[in-house]
């Protein structure tokens, strides 16, 4: 297995995959990173493919995407039905949530701090969040947003609060309750609720009734033992079914019922097609809206490029 971390866009061929990993993976999966399309001629790559999917409340382009993989891995449960498009029936597709790493821990530091968010507050950027914030910040004294070491953060704040600005089941919600924090978050869907129990794993607001948030926090912040009876409750539903292992060996299971032959030999007799409706369309948008940069050429010419047979497999490789 390989892990090949990218912080910033990137696009590899089949063959640049391979050197950056050093052997032919059996399995190939894309971790989104609210990029532009980051593997190129992927419709003939000669291994399973599969697109973890996790910002599709932003980027609408991800269904299409997703098309050109075999296999998709969906954050947002209600957005399923977007990615059950041609060569993507439901069977290629699974809910996966989000999860608290391994190392999102309670550090047992006082609680010193009221009520904590931590994340991007930028008006240009999260104008629902940040509007949000402000008026927190008015409103509570003891409220702050802050950025950097979120385990720490969270560790010392008697409530961790939590935005999701266009309602998507966030990463937050997760890590806060893996940190040991009493969280207090919006009602969301996306499985929301058949999750998390609201009063005995966390506490949820109407992000339409500011006064009613107020009213909450005020009751919290009065109430220790309240939060953090609520608070251990959200910590024993991590550790017993949402950390990263959970999603790992959910996958895996899920991976291990399919059969890699069938799904790359589909893909194979699909590629020309694939290539014409789904990857080319995306090429060309990109070459446009990254005009002037060194990507626009890289894309352009991607779109030209017909799709080739699967390379041929060393003999020895890894799983």
């Amino acid at each position: 297995m390989g892990l090949a971390p990218y912080y910033r866009h990137q696009v590899h061929t089949w063959e640049q995959v391979v050197q950056t990993f050093g052997f032919e993976p059996d399995v190939l999966v894309l971790g989104d990173n609210s990029t532009p399309p980051g593997l190129l001629g992927i419709e003939s790559y000669p291994c399973l493919t599969a697109f973890a999917c996790v910002d599709s409340h932003i980027h609408t382009w991800y269904p299409l995407y997703a098309q050109a993989f075999d296999l998709c891995l969906v954050s947002l449960r209600d957005h399923l039905p977007r990615f059950y498009g041609p060569g993507h029936d439901t069977s290629r597709v699974l809910w996966s949530m989000p999860f608290a790493w391994d190392e999102d821990r309670p550090s047992g530091e006082p609680k010193t701090r009221d009520i904590v968010f931590v994340g991007k507050d930028d008006p240009a950027l999260t104008p629902v969040r940040s509007a949000m914030l402000a008026r927190l910040r008015e409103r509570f004294a003891g409220f702050c947003s802050l950025q950097g070491d979120y385990r720490s953060i969270y560790s010392s704040a008697k409530l961790v609060f939590n935005v999701a600005e266009q309602g998507d089941m966030n990463f937050r919600l997760f890590e806060a309750l893996g940190c040991g924090g009493c969280l207090l978050t919006p009602r969301i869907g996306h499985g929301f609720s058949d999750i998390f129990t609201h009063g005995e794993d966390l506490f949820a607001y109407d992000p339409d009734n500011f006064e009613g948030l107020c009213a909450l926090v005020e009751r919290l912040l009065a109430d220790d033992r309240l939060r953090e009876r609520v608070a251990a409750s959200g910590l024993a539903k991590v550790d017993a079914g949402h950390r990263a292992v959970h999603r790992a060996q959910a996958f895996a299971d899920w991976l291990g019922e399919k059969s890699a032959q069938d799904l790359q030999a589909e893909r194979a007799r699909n590629a020309a097609a694939i290539f014409a409706s789904v990857l080319k369309p995306l090429y060309l948008h990109w070459s446009k809206a990254l005009l002037n940069t060194q990507y626009a050429s890289i894309y352009l010419e991607a779109a030209r490029t017909a799709p080739k047979p699967p390379a041929p497999r060393a003999v020895a490789h890894h799983n």
